[in-house]
């Protein structure tokens, strides 16, 4: 292995590379070599100056120290995202490409093999792959999202020098599978429960929370947070019971106050089926060859039927009970063959 050697590297990674198929990903990757490069070109770096190694769906780019690193930082920081931006422009749906970047330096070697090795190498590419710049490339609108090194920070980025925008820049630690470490992040730093929050079915679709009739938002681990007007979790409100749907009349006919509703059906010719509901005058059971009315008025015995007499409903005088059917001798009627 060759001596180490101090290099500015930069590290960019596509964002969900692996979820595309041949064909993008062979599109995808000559890309972000045209975005890197043309970010390279665009800082005055040459590229005698710097050595490319390639990660599939990332590359890395290892600059001379003579280089200037604030001049190359002002170049990731704006033409890193116009570059990207004019990609993307010209690229179908399935073709756009977001990216994450980390600037930092420190000694790297090589190996036997042609292959960089190192710790501060190591502590790069962990923050390339930490879940918290992953929430905050998913939560911001751009489509680059950038963190530097501890080192890089301290010796460049909080002294302010011009095209650097020092004050966003935000500290936050990143967690690891080497441990936590130290980052600054360029714009707002997600929330602690963001970090984690990966996207897909298997993670769930986040949910924005839901304000309750008290104004409180619930809080991520189940509690609630105080609405506009203050105060600690409230229970929400009962719900209302719906209405029960209204009943369906029976089949027959049925008379409520307005027009009759006829349920069932008639059969044509001298029957008529009528089902449910009371009746209102004379009902004639049995076909036409029945008794005669002269012959049920005039003398003859009244026909038998088979229960009491139907009740007459209404709201006229001869509606107060059941109709008594006449009967001869009765008193106040005319008597047997007497004319009505």
């Amino acid at each position: 292995m060759n001596d180490p050697v101090n290099r500015t590297m930069l590290l960019v990674d596509i964002e969900r590379f692996s979820d595309r198929d041949d064909v993008e990903q062979a599109f995808l990757r000559r890309m972000l070599y045209d975005v890197v490069d043309r970010t390279m070109e665009r800082a005055g770096i040459d590229e005698t100056l710097r050595l490319r190694a390639d990660q599939g769906d990332s590359v890395m780019e290892f600059i001379d120290p003579n280089v200037s690193v604030p001049q190359l930082l002002r170049s990731v920081v704006s033409e890193l995202p116009a570059q990207l931006r004019a990609v993307n422009r010209m690229a179908s749906s399935a073709a756009q490409m977001r990216l994450r970047a980390v600037v930092a330096t420190g000694f790297i070697a090589l190996d036997e093999r042609g292959i960089w090795v190192g710790s501060d190498l190591n502590h790069a590419c962990r923050l390339l792959d930490a879940d918290l710049l992953r929430a905050a490339l998913r939560e911001r609108p751009d489509d680059v999202a950038l963190c530097v090194s501890q080192s890089v920070y301290a010796g460049i980025v909080r002294h302010d020098h011009p095209g650097i925008p020092a004050e966003e820049f935000h500290e936050a630690i990143l967690a690891t599978k080497n441990g936590p470490l130290p980052a600054w992040l360029l714009g707002p730093v997600p929330a602690p429960g963001q970090a984690a929050a990966v996207p897909g079915a298997a993670a769930g679709a986040a949910r924005t929370p839901v304000p309750d009739a008290s104004g409180e938002r619930p809080g991520p681990a189940g509690g609630a947070q105080a609405g506009p007007s203050g105060g600690g979790p409230a229970c929400a409100p009962a719900p209302v019971a719906a209405p029960a749907p209204a009943a369906q009349p029976p089949a027959g006919v049925h008379f409520t106050g307005g027009a009759p509703v006829f349920g069932g059906s008639f059969v044509m010719g001298d029957q008529h089926g009528v089902s449910g509901g009371r009746v209102v005058g004379d009902v004639v059971m049995g076909g036409a060859g029945g008794l005669p009315r002269s012959a049920r008025t005039s003398g003859g015995p009244a026909p038998e039927q088979d229960g009491p007499a139907p009740e007459q409903t209404g709201t006229g005088p001869d509606t107060a009970g059941p109709r008594a059917r006449p009967s001869p001798g009765a008193s106040g009627d005319a008597g047997e063959g007497a004319p009505r």
